[in-house]
């Protein structure tokens, strides 16, 4: 099998409440990426998935700290390095070469004082090998060449401030920025957030073929179960700084095996046909400074029994595929969730069907056809492209 590119092992990250008194924000995290791949974390705004994103690339504020685990990845070389391990000037030449992200918030991510090639020459110079001199001209070019790829005009973008951009103008030109030195794994946290909805259709299209001609693994953290089904090939669910369910897209789309993912599920409106009453989660999220005991979903959950009160659920395997696309559920009674879809074609020969109550997704089938959904996007077949 081949070595993943990212591989996580029992990862712990906590944020420091006061002298001696910390709450942990994500807890024993195991995780396998492999080349090509496209993973959404998703879940509730406070599950943990921006902490997670940033502890991949350790990018942790001040406060935040991994306090156990591992950050495994296989270098360009070959190599293998444990993130961890690494000192400043490691990370330093790590970050954008080998592994970048796309921060939250286009408006914030850039200095707003100087102007967005000054960005580009300082990430190129910052972050390179050293064996390249990044020249005003060499720069220009690269530079120039990404903002093309993102449909960008170069003589105009370069010479800008931020604050001279739009919205979807500024993401498009953090996204050329973060893959500016070719990195493997690219890291995006929230990429269409604050965006109208034909700015986030150009953005989701324009990662499609930035994935498809860079070759980049992707981890994009989203809240939005619809751009994860438009751009994952496996999706993980995050719930009280857990993950709580892993599978395929397809798998999780069409068969979630945890009550908390079919409840996110069920509370998305179909956007075609009947409009049905939308099946709300009960309750909140606990705090992370009063955890309950056992299952964290537990007093929220219809299944719970006394036996999710008192354990611990870890992931248990469901359906076994290769390259860490099975199928993983931190369920007891994950045998008793059943997901009905809703159907707005039944014909024999295209058997369309709304994926997941109205998620916009086109699914590829096992036998490589594909089932179209409210949308026109491709989340691929469990072993596709991996």
């Amino acid at each position: 099998m081949t070595d993943p590119i990212l591989s996580v092992r029992d990862l712990s990250i906590a944020y420091k409440t006061g002298r001696k008194e910390s709450v942990t924000a994500v807890s024993g995290i195991d995780l396998d990426l492999y080349e090509g791949q496209s993973l959404a974390l998703v879940g509730e705004s406070g599950c943990g998935k921006t902490t997670l994103g940033l502890g991949l690339l350790r990018l942790l504020p001040g406060l935040g700290e991994i306090t156990s685990g591992s950050l495994t990845y296989r270098l360009k070389d070959g190599s293998k390095a444990d993130l961890l391990k690494m000192k400043q000037e490691q990370l330093r030449r790590f970050r954008w070469a080998e592994a970048a992200m796309v921060f939250q918030g286009a408006m914030n991510a850039f200095n707003p004082v100087i102007k967005i090639r000054d960005h580009f020459a300082d990430t190129l110079k910052d972050h390179s090998d050293g064996k390249k001199k990044w020249t005003k001209a060499a720069v220009d070019a690269r530079a120039g060449e990404l903002l093309e790829t993102v449909r960008l005009d170069p003589d105009r973008v370069l010479q800008s401030y931020p604050h001279e951009l739009s919205g979807g103008m500024k993401q498009r030109a953090l996204i050329a920025l973060a893959i500016a030195l070719d990195p493997q794994v690219l890291v995006l946290d929230e990429p269409t957030t604050a965006l109208d909805l034909l700015t986030q259709r150009s953005i989701v299209q324009q990662l499609h073929e930035l994935r498809k001609k860079f070759g980049f693994t992707m981890v994009f953290i989203t809240h939005d179960l619809g751009l994860a089904a438009e751009l994952a090939d496996r999706v993980a669910t995050m719930y009280a700084g857990r993950i709580i369910e892993t599978g395929s897209a397809r798998d999780i789309f069409y068969e979630p095996k945890h009550p908390y993912t079919a409840g996110l599920i069920n509370a998305v409106m179909p956007v075609k046909g009947a409009r049905p009453q939308l099946e709300s989660i009960p309750g909140y999220p606990p705090s992370l400074k009063a955890m309950p005991s056992g299952c964290a979903f537990h007093p929220r959950c219809a299944f719970a029994t006394d036996a999710c009160k008192r354990e611990r659920i870890d992931l248990d395997l469901l359906a076994e595929r290769p390259l860490g696309m099975s199928h993983t559920a931190a369920c007891l009674h994950h045998d008793q969730v059943r997901f009905e879809r809703k159907c707005d074609d039944t014909s024999a020969d295209r058997p369309a069907s709304t994926v997941a109550s109205g998620v916009r997704s086109t699914v590829a089938s096992d036998a490589g056809s594909t089932v179209e959904g409210d949308a026109r996007s491709t989340v691929e077949s469990e072993t596709a492209d991996v």
